[in-house]
């Protein structure tokens, strides 16, 4: 499941408009204005980060973990590690994006039937 959610990534950032970094994900969420948060699961700490999906579930916002801070940097073609990203408009990469968020509604939907 990383592999889509890292292209949607390195597609929108190049085609479409991503936000980057925690700050930049955070507003994202709040505004309403996000496709998909992408968060990276190696974050020390991960008080960092922690918020994210909870503000997420609040506003209805699809979100996705991503292993590495690394490849996270890499998708969005910057030099450096990034904690968060913010998928704003999919650009060419729409398909992706909209087939990892079905995704990860199907994986809630079945969660919340238990």
């Amino acid at each position: 499941m990383v592999s889509p959610i890292l292209e949607a990534v390195r597609v929108a950032s190049t085609s479409g408009k991503v936000k980057k970094g925690t700050n930049e994900a955070t507003k994202a969420i709040e505004r309403g204005i996000s496709k998909l948060i992408v968060i990276a699961e190696d974050v020390e700490p991960p008080e960092v980060v922690a918020h994210l999906p909870i503000l997420c579930d609040e506003q209805g916002a699809a979100y996705a973990f991503v292993p590495s801070k690394q490849d996270l940097g890499k998708s969005l073609g910057i030099d450096i590690t990034s904690a968060a990203a913010a998928i704003l408009d999919a650009g060419d990469a729409q398909h992706i994006v909209e087939q990892v968020v079905s995704s990860i509604s199907k994986i809630k939907d079945g969660a919340s039937d238990r």
